[in-house]
């Protein structure tokens, strides 16, 4: 016959003044590092006391009860009253709910203590968030629900975006199917259509990190600091209708503008307009493109404008910015650190000194008339205008016209500040062009048949870049220049020719015809520009008196000023050598010009890594085979990195090594330095006529380098 299971009687709660309670010394919850008492305080002073106190009578020597009860298991909710108490927000005889047990029975104290601190399970996040969600659904502000569970707005914020997420990736989080992690990375974006079409791109794929989910959520997105939207501006482009994704989790720099075709549309429109503000002031022609390659002012004559004096009231703005500038910094020069108002008000005053003195400059109308200008953006985001370039074909001199006084007290136009031409009596009417910039070279495209030689085009854009470096890194050495220059003057001198290498003594800039799309904005073009500005600002306008000028610098002066000027004829390009002379370079002389420009590299300490070049989609990965590509990767990031990417499609290859690649220093083989690449030496009779050819004094010998290392691992097509 079956036994009937012993029914369970459990204890009633029943209220018990809070001055009869007592903690126990039982209670196992002993470390105090960690707990927030005040907030638990806060919660129970707005929502009451949640969850019963367990308490058990406490017994006197004989086993009486004596009326007092010990907490063995709620000792924070005890301590959180005990607060309310002190702080008068309780009076101490408030009754409590408690579950009282039997102070005979057969469970230890310790073992109610324990169980009720290792039993209890936690929330799920995703429960969380769905409340978080439920709350402000049926009325409260993020505000109020921030303040309510005592976490700054940003975490509920975080949380409803995470709930906010595909009802599907939920669910998949849910049954442990997605870390959190990966799903707070779809919340980049709130198109759960995408979000899903990523995920099932990702699932099964051994890359489904964070970062490659926000780099497939955000790939047709532009970062909000790329030069388009810095120039259009995220609030206008948002007025617009543009969408704006945002990284609540982790920083995202201003986060990724959607709507790419929408940011052109507001750039070009922009653009455009500052184009025929400055057509307004009368140049012949104006060109208009978002970037224009590095010197595509080559072979254009530069007019020089007059600059604007400055007027008394911006004299005096100038002096007293100056003043206050001087009286920041004596007030903190004995700090280490600048107070942030002291620091935001020091960049404020430095902003506006620098405005001040780029001075408006003041042209010649009769220049104008056969001058134009080129329009379009920095790598910045801020509006570039280059004022004062003639072509060729418009030095003709035009009709003579009567000359009246027009033109403004000093017999010229002035012109805005930026270095234009103010609105004037307007000469003609400028031919505005918009798009100037040579259209981007096509990818390469795919092959599957390993290692073939890279293209002529791609050689020579990564050469270009390393040029630029060159010419930048010489310009720096005044030593190597001078060398580099009696080299090429002793070859010209005892060999009764000229020889070919990579110095131009003429100090004719070579043109980089081929070059990609960022060169302009990488930090060598940069230095080279800038530095160029500052010479040419203190060079006399007249050339008769540049001889004087000379004769007067310091010796510290000429020697930067020669390293300048022998940089520009740096060239290190690779070119397609003609096999039938004339026109263009010969096979030999590419690679004496190579030979040297690697020995150039070496005497200036030229790395082109540390110059800022990295290997991208865009400069290399995208334009090579992906057996190239798993080479660059094998060479730079491991062979184990390499393995992971060799069933991937080439796009996503490309896009992986380029993430992989980014820290490593790695370079591609024209890049490197002869001496580090494994390239197969050449015949024994090219190399002794190569040696032949750049035999010099040993004076100048000391830093030679074997031509035999010059010739790339690579074949022109």
């Amino acid at each position: 016959m079956a036994t009937t299971p012993q029914k369970i009687t459990l204890a009633p709660a029943r209220p018990i003044p809070f001055n009869k309670l007592v903690l126990s010394q039982a209670n196992v919850r002993q470390v105090k590092a960690g707990e927030s008492i005040e907030e638990l305080a806060a919660s129970i002073a707005r929502r009451g006391l949640i969850q019963s106190l367990h308490v058990r009578p406490v017994l006197d020597g004989e086993g009486a009860q004596t009326g007092m009860y010990e907490v063995p298991a709620g000792g924070r909710r005890y301590r959180a009253l005990a607060l309310l108490v002190k702080q008068k927000r309780l009076v101490k005889t408030a009754p409590v709910p408690c579950i009282v047990s039997e102070a005979g029975g057969g469970v230890l104290i310790d073992e109610i203590s324990l169980a009720e601190n290792v039993e209890r399970a936690p929330l799920h996040p995703l429960d969380q968030f769905r409340a978080f969600q439920a709350m402000r659904d049926k009325g409260m502000t993020e505000e109020a629900v921030a303040a309510a569970f005592f976490v700054p707005v940003t975490v509920v914020k975080q949380r409803l975006r995470l709930a906010a997420v595909a009802p599907a990736l939920l669910d998949i989080y849910a049954a442990d199917g997605m870390t959190l992690e990966q799903l707070m990375a779809f919340t980049i974006t709130q198109d759960h259509a995408r979000q899903e079409q990523v995920w099932e791109a990702v699932r099964n794929s051994w890359s489904k990190e964070p970062y490659q989910i926000r780099r497939l959520l955000t790939e047709k997105a532009v970062a909000a600091g790329d030069k388009r939207a810095v120039f259009v501006g995220v609030e206008a482009y948002e007025v617009a209708g543009g969408i704006v994704l945002r990284d609540l989790f982790e920083a995202d720099r201003g986060g990724w503008l959607q709507n790419v075709a929408l940011l052109d549309r507001l750039a070009g429109e922009k653009l455009k307009a500052a184009a025929e503000a400055v057509a307004a002031e009368g140049w012949k022609w104006v060109e208009v493109a978002m970037g224009f390659p590095y010197g595509h002012q080559t072979g254009l004559r530069l007019v020089y404008g007059e600059p604007v004096a400055l007027s008394q009231e911006e004299r005096e703005t100038i002096d007293a910015l100056t003043a206050e500038q001087e009286r920041l910094i004596a007030a903190y020069e004995a700090d280490e650190e600048l107070p942030e108002a002291a620091d935001a008000r020091l960049g404020e005053i430095e902003a506006a000194l620098e405005e001040l003195s780029d001075r408006p400059l003041r042209y010649d109308p009769a220049e104008i008339a056969r001058a134009g200008a080129f329009v379009s953006l920095g790598h910045d985001g801020r509006l570039q205008v280059q004022r004062g370039y003639v072509r060729p074909e418009d030095e003709a001199p035009a009709e003579a016209e009567p000359q009246g006084e027009a033109g403004g007290g000093e017999g010229g136009v002035q012109a805005p500040a930026g270095g234009g031409t103010a609105a004037g009596p307007t000469v003609q009417r400028a031919i505005i062009t918009i798009g100037g910039a040579p259209v981007a070279p096509q990818p390469e495209p795919e092959e599957e048949d390993g290692l073939r030689p890279l293209s002529d085009r791609l050689l020579c854009e990564l050469t270009a870049h390393r040029t630029l470096a060159l010419r930048d890194a010489v310009a720096n050495d005044p030593q190597v220049a001078l060398t580099l220059l009696l080299h090429k003057l002793v070859l010209d001198t005892f060999r009764f020719r000229t020889a070919q290498g990579c110095l131009e003594a003429s100090v004719r800039e070579v043109h980089l015809a081929a070059q990609a799309d960022n060169l302009k904005d990488s930090a060598c073009a940069r230095a080279v520009a800038e530095r160029h500005a500052a010479w040419k600002a203190e060079l006399p306008e007249d050339d008769d008196a540049v001889w004087d000028w000379l004769a007067v610098l310091d010796e510290g002066s000429r020697m930067a000023l020669l390293a300048h000027c022998v940089s520009f004829g740096v060239n290190a390009l690779h070119e397609k050598p003609n096999p039938y002379g004339g026109m263009g370079v010969s096979e030999h002389g590419l690679r004496m010009r190579l030979a040297q420009a690697d020995r150039l590299a070496r005497a200036t300490g030229l790395d082109m890594a540390a110059a800022g070049w990295r290997p991208t989609v865009g400069n290399y990965l995208g334009r090579v085979t992906k057996a190239r590509i798993l080479e660059a990767v094998q060479e730079g990031a491991g062979p184990d990195k390499a393995q992971l990417l060799d069933h991937l499609r080439k796009g996503e290859m490309a896009r992986e090594a380029e993430r992989l690649l980014s820290e490593t220093g790695w370079l591609p083989e024209p890049l490197r330095l002869a001496a580090d690449l494994d390239a197969a030496v050449e015949a024994p009779e090219q190399v002794a006529g190569a040696q032949e050819a750049e035999a010099l004094p040993d004076f100048l010998a000391g830093d030679a380098v074997d031509p035999a290392h010059a010739a790339y691992a690579v074949a022109a097509e």
